[in-house]
């Protein structure tokens, strides 16, 4: 890898989500969340650019016409191959390393992205260099999600994952790997942090963010995680909105 490699963040959305169709473009504090999502990513000080991955589907041209707007380079492929997608969106904007990030997080901190890249670079001085880093869903609040690879590690994954499972979420085939792919240590708060849920799936979540957003906005257009927290921890009840909601499981 080159001194100075080009860190292409894919973000990934389409209109059909099983569970909220159409949650990407529904709107909190005056935006569709996929501004907020997009324009956050933007902060992220390591990327060189940001790119939205969605599908061929007509249903999704509104998803791209928001995205072009906005100014963000758009990559369109097949809905259920999204490995296939991400592969074509880092060959098509020259990526050589890939932050991979979903368009359901309003809330992703773009500092915590950074911390995440930072790590990935510095172990490109290790033997063998590494491969896969991400942040530890297990640890901080669903929503701050970000995994950054190798452009290498994913096109070998797209030409080599015949798995449905390894088709759809992008980076199973790396991190199931660790004989093949070096995987770096994850991104960990520095205490035990509640389980906190950011991220939209349901309308519950969806509920949670509009007022989140309604609170932060526009006084701290730059918060960051730990803003999140110091607003639920001034609004207890506020977690309750969506404590019901479950986090869809992948080994």
């Amino acid at each position: 890898m080159s001194a100075h490699p080009r860190i292409v963040c894919i973000s990934q959305a389409r209109m059909t989500s099983s569970r909220l169709p159409g949650k990407v473009l529904m709107e909190a504090a005056g935006a569709p969340l996929l501004a907020h999502h997009l324009g956050r990513l933007r902060r992220a000080r390591l990327i060189d650019t940001v790119v939205l991955a969605t599908t061929i589907n007509a249903t999704d041209d509104p998803v791209a016409e928001l995205a072009e707007r906005l100014g963000i380079g758009v990559f369109r492929g097949d809905e259920q191959d999204v490995l296939g997608r991400f592969a074509g969106a880092a060959q098509a904007f020259g990526a050589d390393v890939v932050v991979r990030v979903t368009a359901d997080c309003p809330l992703i901190d773009p500092a915590l992205i950074d911390e995440a890249v930072g790590r990935f670079l510095a172990g490109q001085t290790d033997t063998p260099p590494m491969d896969y880093v991400n942040i530890d869903t297990g640890r901080f609040p669903r929503g701050l999600d970000a995994e950054v690879f190798t452009r290498r590690a994913l096109d070998e994954a797209a030409r080599e994952a015949v798995a449905p499972d390894e088709r759809e979420h992008v980076t199973p085939f790396l991190y199931r790997r660790p004989q093949r792919f070096r995987l770096g240590p994850p991104v960990q708060p520095r205490c035990p942090l509640p389980s906190y849920r950011w991220c939209v799936d349901e309308p519950d979540d969806l509920a949670l963010i509009r007022r989140m957003l309604e609170a932060l906005l526009p006084g701290r257009a730059a918060f960051g995680w730990q803003d999140c927290c110091t607003l639920l921890e001034a609004n207890p009840a506020w977690s309750e909105i969506n404590r019901g909601v479950a986090q869809r499981k992948l080994v």
